[in-house]
């Protein structure tokens, strides 16, 4: 299947890409290049590369019906996309209190203009439009009222970068319903890691996560990790997250789409997304973190605690159970160690 992978230059995007590939699939990535690579994509994955802004709707058309100039040459020139997966967002917290209007404008806007050129073209072919798996969050549930996570959890997102992603499940769920637009929505929890081949990985400027940010201290490229309180009602009084390998995330986008096809091939009416919560179900600490990595690497770190961030959770868990029993997903590398060893291989080759 022909795939258009928004946002398939960034992180989790680029694995998304791999495992499409992997599977058999045919990607062409859009990205606008703030934060993505496009080495990564041009270099490594070799699939084509359109850069530019998502909500470009005449380039998004081309893109959308096989006629635009990156696919000249290749086995999709001519030939209309049969599948979206969609990560381009915006997805710093704090900037998205500063500047919410650059988040509302990327996150939604752009996103409904993805939305109404697939519908235009749907309608043009007389066709049922094609699927979309949509990248979302566990930043929409906002503080979690119990742990594990499940997908009923009540949604009251905190900040403008959660909010953007919710409204956008908003109007799947209302596009499904109106327009019988089939999608995938996936709320990630916290993505980490890296391929094992260790040639496409984490790299953010400026990072945020913990995982490289441990990383980053630990190889000098930063003189110490800022730790965001330790007096949390926890064992070591550290916050609790669920992370998961980022390339089981993508796997997950792959069994997503086929689940969405197999439900197309039996001519069911899909009115409403299938929504589903991505993470490992087990939590670990920031102190958890800092000693696994600790034992992966054989370094250590200089650590400075600083008061906590408004807004952080004591802990974040997701249940998983739905996507295990609807998609047959179960994550390859579910245990820290392995994740920080794959992110450990990816930091010491991309930062040598």
């Amino acid at each position: 299947m022909r795939i258009l992978v928004t946002g398939g230059a960034g992180y989790i995007g680029s694995h998304a890409v791999r495992a499409l590939t992997q599977a058999g699939h045919e990607p062409v990535v859009l990205d606008n290049l703030v934060y993505g690579h496009a080495e990564i994509v041009e270099q490594v994955l070799k699939v084509p590369l359109a850069s530019g802004q998502l909500g470009d709707r005449p380039m998004l058309d081309a893109l959308l019906r096989g006629q635009h100039p990156c696919l000249q040459g290749t086995n999709m020139e001519a030939k209309p996309i049969e599948a979206v997966i969609h990560f381009a967002a915006y997805a710093y917290v704090g900037e998205s209190v500063s500047d919410p209007a650059k988040y509302y404008r990327n996150n939604l806007g752009d996103t409904l203009t993805l939305l109404e050129v697939m519908l235009a073209m749907a309608k043009e072919q007389e066709k049922f439009p094609i699927p979309i798996v949509f990248s979302s969050t566990c930043a929409t549930y906002g503080p979690p009222k119990q742990i594990p996570m499940t997908e009923d959890h009540e949604q009251n997102p905190i900040n403008p970068y959660g909010q953007s992603k919710l409204m956008v499940e908003k109007l799947l769920i209302d596009f499904a319903s109106a327009y019988q637009l089939p999608s995938v929505i996936f709320r990630y929890f916290n993505a980490a890691g890296a391929d094992p081949s260790a040639d496409i990985g984490e790299d953010h400027d400026p990072e945020t996560h913990l995982i490289p940010r441990v990383l980053d201290a630990m190889s000098g490229r930063e003189p110490y990790l800022q730790i965001f309180g330790d007096d949390y009602p926890t064992p070591d009084g550290t916050c609790i997250r669920d992370y998961i390998h980022v390339s089981d995330l993508a796997d997950a986008h792959v069994l997503g789409l086929e689940r969405i096809w197999r439900l197309q091939e039996k001519e069911e009416i899909i009115s409403k997304p299938l929504i589903y919560n991505l993470g490992n179900g087990t939590g670990y600490s920031v102190q958890q973190v800092i000693e696994t990595a600790k034992k992966v690497t054989g370094r250590g770190l200089l650590a400075h605690v600083a008061k906590r961030r408004d807004g952080d959770p004591a802990q974040l868990v997701a249940s998983s159970i739905k996507a295990h029993q609807e998609l047959g997903w179960r994550p390859r590398y579910p245990d820290l160690e392995t994740i920080l060893a794959h992110a450990w291989a990816w930091h010491q080759k991309r930062h040598s």
